[in-house]
């Protein structure tokens, strides 16, 4: 069965205080939840020991970007064995802000992939069309080719390994994609998966376009959507338990 997850990309937001009140509650409400649901709080790292203190063991946690080395003199970055050493259990990779403003490359998004899964962590790996592909009837292939060049190094690591699509138009615009355009979305994703030998059956695909409570029932309601990547409602404590209550019981 695969993981079910909701996964909190705080981005460059987030204080002690915050990680104390926030990560507090989630902590005490994860506890009651009975969907068999992973919470996950990705936080500046500069945080996330703050987290990872409230979290108790019933959070997982993440941090939202490695460089592409492990060691040097590389002043300002974080390898993935630094994140493993600090009780990190996954890294978010490729998210579209650091593609669009960073000018991340599918190509060194492999490269991360490749020591983050050898550092012994998992990779949540961010793939995602703009508006403008999308409306070029280009989303499909954008989105494969993303999914192929980023995941080139995996061979038979894929049980660390987590996708999640994100819209490019959908975040933090308050649009989101109906259900049924994500799950489509998410159906194309699992066939590339297959077609490159992953157990494309067994990888958690979650949706990282403005989730909320009040669609994330719907999202969550998908076959091929097995949670999702949370922007600015995971900076809201409520919300974010909201829309991890959103599975059903299981079974």
């Amino acid at each position: 069965m695969r993981r079910k997850i909701v996964a909190g990309n705080w981005k460059m937001n987030g204080s002690k205080g915050l990680s104390e009140k926030l990560v507090g509650y989630v902590q005490a409400e994860a506890g009651s939840l009975d969907n068999g649901v992973e919470v996950v709080i990705i936080p500046p790292a500069i945080y996330i020991r703050d987290v990872l203190d409230q979290a108790d063991g019933a959070i997982s946690v993440g941090v939202q970007n490695v460089g592409q080395w492990q060691s040097g003199a590389y002043t300002g970055e974080i390898s993935s064995e630094m994140a493993k050493d600090s009780g990190c259990k996954y890294v978010l990779v490729g998210h579209s802000e650091r593609r669009q403003i960073f000018g991340e490359t599918d190509e060194l998004v492999a490269e991360k992939v490749a020591l983050i899964v050898a550092s012994g962590l998992a990779a949540i790996v961010c793939v995602g069309e703009t508006l403008e592909e999308r409306e070029s009837g280009l989303a499909e292939s954008v989105v494969a080719s993303q999914v192929r060049l980023g995941l080139s190094a995996v061979s038979g690591e894929w049980k660390s390994i987590v996708v999640a699509y994100e819209p490019v138009w959908a975040i933090g615009t308050g649009k989101t994609a109906t259900a049924e355009d994500a799950q489509a979305m998410h159906a194309s994703i699992r066939s590339v998966l297959k077609g490159m030998g992953a157990p494309a059956e067994e990888i958690s695909l979650l949706y990282g376009g403005s989730v909320k409570a009040d669609n994330a029932a719907a999202l969550f309601s998908e076959p091929d959507i097995d949670g999702g990547l949370i922007g600015g409602a995971s900076l809201v404590a409520e919300e974010f338990i909201s829309i991890c209550r959103y599975f059903p019981a299981s079974s």
